[in-house]
């Protein structure tokens, strides 16, 4: 699986991509086909805007979005996002509801 940290109107810090990459591996744990990761930093006026591009085999790729005025808030908000789309998408392969 591959993550990629990426930032608009703002500098990654060290810190930062530490965080967001500690948090994006934990994504693994609930759909275990994803082949990659992306998560793009924005800095907007009223704070922060996190979006997280899951790609997944077999299936389109799952976008999620979080926006507050913390930036670990906002990546927070998009993890859990994620993470409630991916265990969505796996019940519903194990149901056979797609």
């Amino acid at each position: 699986m591959q993550i990629k940290l990426s930032s608009k109107h703002m500098e990654l810090t060290r810190a930062i991509e530490d965080y967001a990459r500690r948090k994006a591996e934990k994504l693994d744990r609930f759909f275990d086909r994803i082949q990659q990761i992306e998560v793009v930093i924005d800095r907007t006026r009223n704070g922060y805007y996190t979006e997280i591009i899951t790609d997944i085999e077999h299936h389109d790729s799952i976008v999620a979005h979080g926006d507050n005025l913390d930036l670990y808030a906002s990546i927070d908000q998009g993890i859990d996002r994620s993470q409630r789309q991916l265990t969505d998408h796996k019940s519903r392969l194990r149901d056979n509801k797609h």
